[in-house]
């Protein structure tokens, strides 16, 4: 696969579903990870229009308004549960093994989803076989991850993400043909809360729900919560935050991990 960098804006129309898996994640998820228009719009370019097309790793459905027609996989009970009435069923499968024809589907979608898998590369493969046209990834690089602020408060947390998240090169080898890895800019409001969400608004991540409604949060233990609270809390007062990363309040959107993997045959 080449890889290149691409911009430009995406649209978004109505839905059908079917789902696979996010697992267990902290009870602040559902108010805190709320789908980011903007987001969507970067996914619905990527899609190119598509009709028809699948959604891996599904979840409660989030960002599936960037496709027109979509079927999710979801293996994780809660999540499917989870699906707005407005969806329909999710489907309980895997992504390593799709109950779908060879290429029945024009086009394919795994939002922060495939650092989740059992076999990234065997559900990417899984999924190229069942789509011919674009499949588009929305994840984040590893060798990113760290370059996020939170590094200088709880750098545990951020270890656990980037050896959580597979490296995109190897996404995009999996998924073959070609393509681009592009950065996606995460705007200063963005209503998705993962940590990058938070640039600008460290306060927020001083919330303990909006930490669980981050999936890496979960596996440290509380010493480490703790310190994190308390350092970030004592800096803010100080000024010492503000004096390093002030900046990041009035910054309209953050170049991070963020990135879109496009891969077409």
């Amino acid at each position: 696969m080449t890889t290149s960098s691409t911009c430009g804006d995406g649209s978004a129309r109505d839905i059908r579903a079917v789902d696979i898996g996010h697992g267990a994640i902290g009870s602040g998820r559902s108010t805190r990870r709320r789908p980011d228009l903007r987001i969507a719009q970067f996914i619905a370019e990527a899609l190119g229009g598509a009709d028809n097309v699948l959604n891996v790793g599904a979840g409660a459905g989030s960002h599936e308004s960037a496709a027109h027609t979509v079927t999710a996989v979801e293996p994780s009970g809660p999540p499917r549960a989870r699906r707005p009435a407005r969806l329909t069923r999710a489907i309980d499968a895997v992504a390593e093994n799709l109950p779908f024809a060879d290429g029945e589907f024009d086009g394919a979608m795994a939002l922060f989803s495939v650092h989740q898998w059992r076999d990234p590369g065997a559900g990417l493969r899984e999924i190229r076989r069942v789509t011919h046209g674009p499949v588009v990834v929305l994840t984040r690089a590893p060798d990113l991850v760290r370059d996020f602020w939170l590094y200088a408060y709880a750098p545990e947390v951020l270890d656990i993400e980037a050896r959580r998240h597979p490296p995109v090169e190897d996404l995009a080898a999996a998924l073959g043909g070609t393509g681009t890895i592009r950065t996606v800019p995460i705007p200063l409001d963005c209503t998705d809360g993962f940590d990058e969400a938070y640039y600008g608004r460290p306060e927020m991540l001083l919330d303990p729900a909006a930490r669980q409604a981050c999936s890496a949060w979960s596996f440290i233990d509380d010493e480490v919560r703790e310190r994190f609270d308390g350092t970030l809390r004592s800096d803010l007062a100080s000024g010492a935050w503000d004096q390093r990363f002030g900046h990041l309040r009035t910054q309209p959107t953050y170049d991070g991990s963020l990135v879109i993997l496009r891969a077409t045959h």
